[in-house]
């Protein structure tokens, strides 16, 4: 067996894995790692893809570029046109990224709207924004909704799109921890995603109806750009937390990317479904089905 393959072996194991992932010193690793990844030397930039390489299954055949002066322009890498054609059914929300499928299902009545990040591991929606008055009117429209949760590993294409003609009104940048947003971590922190870096975006879809796109950092390179903002949210970001916008996209346009791999959580108001097919481990791809609007039941005499 060679060493590729023991590494990954080691890496699945759920005790080591955790360990090596989230009883370290996050911040101090994930700014050093900020600052390496953006290294431009040859001899750095060679050494450190082919240690990324080792532990994951990166195909770079897709990337529009064919070579790369660091490690973080490999990170966030565009593809080649027309490799992710986007869903045209006006029904249908697209997924904004590469992704594995986690926990998904429906946003619960209660006043802080529980969710799941794991089996046995709720979370409110009221924790995820946090207080004030626009993530209350948030969270009284999404009860009884629905809910995905998008796992994007660190070898995955690292942008984000718009899954519908949408206007970005307002986002709220929430600075935190840099846990590792994997399965076994999600297994053991509670209220995970409440506690790490993350961007609530508040937007609208060309009816009106309203859409919550939460993505959130993780360990390592934990920090995401926005087309709509002019910084990078990371955890130098000093503020302003609160950042009106006044952006419009249409379906499938490029909204931001991260910085290294992490998730996006998509919130709807009810009235929505998952796609057929679309359940927890399942591997999907930006541009494709995720969830479609329910037809309306007429009302009975």
């Amino acid at each position: 067996m060679n060493i590729s393959r023991q590494l990954q072996r080691l890496a699945l194991n759920e005790d080591i894995n955790f360990l090596l992932t989230n009883r370290v010193p996050r911040a101090a690793l994930t700014r050093f790692m900020g600052w390496f990844s953006r290294i431009r030397h040859p001899w750095v930039r060679g050494a450190s893809m082919a240690v990324w390489r080792s532990f994951t299954d990166i195909d770079l055949s897709e990337a529009k570029k064919t070579s790369f002066d660091c490690l973080h322009d490999c990170f966030v890498r565009e593809l080649k046109p027309g490799l992710r054609p986007v869903d045209p059914r006006p029904e249908v929300l697209a997924s904004p990224s590469d992704a594995i499928v986690g926990a998904c299902g429906r946003i619960g009545d209660d006043p802080g709207a529980q969710v799941f990040q794991a089996k046995g591991f709720p979370y409110p929606l009221s924790d995820l924004l946090g207080g004030g008055a626009r993530a209350q009117v948030t969270i009284d429209s999404l009860r009884g909704g629905s809910y995905v949760t998008l796992r994007l590993t660190s070898s995955m294409y690292h942008r984000f799109h718009a899954p519908a003609a949408l206007a970005l009104e307002h986002v709220t940048y929430h600075s935190g921890d840099t846990w590792n947003v994997n399965p076994i971590a999600l297994k053991r922190i509670e209220r995970l995603f409440c506690k790490n870096e993350r961007a609530a975006l508040h937007t609208r879809l060309s009816d009106g109806t309203p859409l919550l796109l939460v993505p959130v950092a993780a360990i390592l390179v934990a920090s995401m750009r926005l087309r709509a903002v002019d910084v990078a949210l990371n955890a130098q970001y000093r503020g302003p937390h609160e950042l009106p916008c006044e952006a419009s996209y249409d379906k499938g346009e490029e909204m931001g990317w991260f910085e290294h791999g992490s998730t996006i959580l998509v919130f709807t108001p009810p009235g929505f479904a998952l796609c057929e097919g679309v359940g927890t481990g399942h591997r999907i791809r930006m541009g494709e089905a995720l969830l479609r609007r329910m037809a309306a039941v007429p009302a009975t005499a």
